[in-house]
């Protein structure tokens, strides 16, 4: 009631404010419309009996115009019936369809998580944790990876089987987080507690639950919350980041203290973290900091093209193209695609134009 005036409590009273969305239950979540099970009979399983082209069929169902369409859409946090409908889709929800699409038409797929990406946001002050799922498809003895975001920098072991279970508490985790962002708290808390009925497990509920109730000054309940997600995964940053700040906040200096030593230990330890605060670096035009924080990069994770293409950048800014040169290279040879060795390609070809024109002078 906080900011309302007695007047508007009086004049509302007869009317009480809408209840908290209930979530949608597991089944709700994976459930295949009856017009989407129509065009899977017409576009696919009527089509053809090898896998590879029922594969095939239902990539072109869902991308190509004359089908879905379907569109990226980094906050669409989506159930299958709703992704359908609305043809829009962030990574997760085009998970969630795609693998009970591929399932209707007797293909073996499954969901997959990446354990480590650039996993976190930070608003307000506090750092929310959004992981990362794609598809994982098996055929004939061979394996695929179906991703809708292009751009998404896996970790060393790359995307890992996961349960319909904890996928789900993906979803219901993303969805408690867009109720956190809107001030919905009593949405949220039931998205959270749907998250972790999924998987009690599932450490960013836990970071993401002790965000909520620190907002709402239940401190003990947050450190409960924060307790419990670093008792799972010491090293979880937006865990640790987040309780630090709420010790600090209750007084408690020395436990904040020995969190804030561990986040430092698991940053120093963590390539994607380098990496962004090499993009900050940059951004403000810091370009020798840029340099040494995209070297801590490449040296944390060698084999990530983004890495080498950042380091590159900030040395062509400091005016070292020798050094850009060879990092370009090194993007170049790594670059996950065609298109992207293409662009590495043409920004090396640039360095080089140059340096010959500089040594021509």
């Amino acid at each position: 009631m906080i900011g309302w005036n007695a007047l508007v409590l009086i004049a509302a009273t007869s009317v009480a404010p809408p209840p908290p969305p209930v979530p949608p239950t597991p089944a709700q979540v994976m459930a295949i419309p009856a017009d989407a099970k129509a065009q899977l009979r017409e576009r696919v399983t009527s089509t053809t009996n090898s896998p590879e082209k029922r594969l095939q069929r239902l990539v072109e169902l869902v991308f190509e115009p004359s089908g879905m369409g379907l569109q990226y859409d980094t906050e669409a946090t989506l159930t299958v019936a709703e992704t359908w409908q609305q043809r829009r889709a962030n990574c997760l929800s085009f998970t969630l369809m795609f693998v009970a699409l591929a399932r209707e038409v007797g293909l073996d797929a499954d969901m997959q998580e990446v354990g480590q990406v650039v996993t976190w946001y930070q608003e307000q002050g506090l750092i929310f944790n959004a992981g990362h799922v794609n598809v994982g498809m098996r055929m004939d003895g061979r394996q695929a990876t179906l991703d809708l975001d292009s751009n998404v920098l896996y970790d060393r072991r790359g995307p890992r089987v996961i349960s319909d279970q904890r996928a789900l508490a993906h979803f219901y985790n993303n969805r408690g987080a867009e109720q956190l962002a809107v001030r919905d708290h009593a949405a949220a808390r039931r998205y959270f507690e749907m998250a972790l009925q999924m998987d009690p497990r599932f450490v960013p509920a836990w970071s993401n639950l002790g965000v909520l109730d620190a907002r709402l000054d239940d401190l003990p309940a947050a450190s409960r919350d924060f307790d419990i997600a670093l008792s799972i995964n010491r090293d979880h940053a937006p865990s640790l980041h987040n309780a630090t700040n709420l010790y600090q906040r209750m007084g408690d200096s020395r436990r904040a203290a020995q969190l804030h030593k561990r986040l430092e230990r698991s940053r120093s330890r963590d390539p994607f973290y380098q990496f962004l605060l090499g993009v900050n670096a940059e951004r403000v035009g810091d370009y020798t900091g840029a340099v040494a924080h995209y070297r801590d990069a490449v040296r944390l994770h060698g084999t990530a093209h983004q890495f080498h293409f950042g380091l590159a950048r900030a040395y062509f800014l400091t005016g070292n193209n020798r050094q850009a040169e060879r990092e370009m290279t090194k993007a170049r040879a790594l670059g996950g695609n065609d298109r992207m060795r293409a662009i590495y390609q043409s920004k090396l070809d640039a360095i080089r134009r140059l340096s010959a024109q500089h040594a021509a002078h």
